[in-house]
């Protein structure tokens, strides 16, 4: 896709009301750290659209993303962050659940994981989660520019095995090299038809 323009448009918190759109949604889950900032600013081709840190959980509100005025790239708060309060990850629980419900445009989850490691119990239970919400989420494996290529197959057959999934589920992604970029594309234009 030729991104023309991008703009950080909406933002919410967990007492803002999810806003109604016209345009179609494509929503990124993942653990606080994964990778979802620089997924985004990868894929609308900037360095700073979307805020990167090195500290995890620093998004803790619902961003979206315009993109062309043709659809929305909705970036959801990390979880799995363990100095959050209980409290404050309860909050970020229900403010994703009214929106997976609430929002009348959203085609696909995209699910985040980390390609070096074995998914995580809050993974295993966001993609369950995501499933029971009447989505079959895709996996971003990411950070795959950290692996050498002889552990390439390895750790995306790790994954597959991890969230019970075929190859048409699995996307591997690299913000540094934008490997996945078009993949990742391609996927989301596929829902539009």
């Amino acid at each position: 896709m030729i991104i023309k323009n991008a703009d950080l448009e909406t933002v919410i918190g967990v007492t803002s009301k999810v806003p109604v759109n016209t345009l179609p949604e494509f929503a990124f889950a993942g653990r606080s750290n994964v990778g979802k900032s620089s997924l985004i600013n990868a894929m609308l081709n900037r360095k700073k659209l979307a805020r990167v840190s090195g500290k995890p959980g620093k998004t803790q509100t619902i961003n979206y993303y315009n993109v062309n005025k043709e659809l929305y790239l909705v970036d959801l708060p990390g979880y799995g962050y363990t100095r959050a309060a209980v409290e404050v990850k309860a909050e970020w629980g229900k403010m994703v659940e009214r929106y997976l419900h609430s929002s009348k445009t959203l085609k696909q989850v995209f699910l985040l994981a980390d390609c070096r490691h074995e998914p995580s119990d809050d993974d295993k239970m966001m993609h369950s989660w995501i499933k029971n919400n009447g989505f079959e989420p895709v996996i971003i494996a990411t950070k795959i520019d950290k692996l050498k290529r002889s552990q390439m197959a390895k750790q995306m057959n790790m994954i597959k095995t991890a969230f019970d999934i075929d190859d048409e589920l699995l996307i591997p992604f690299s913000s540094e090299t934008k490997a996945g970029v078009n993949e990742l594309w391609d996927k989301i234009t596929s829902y539009e038809a």
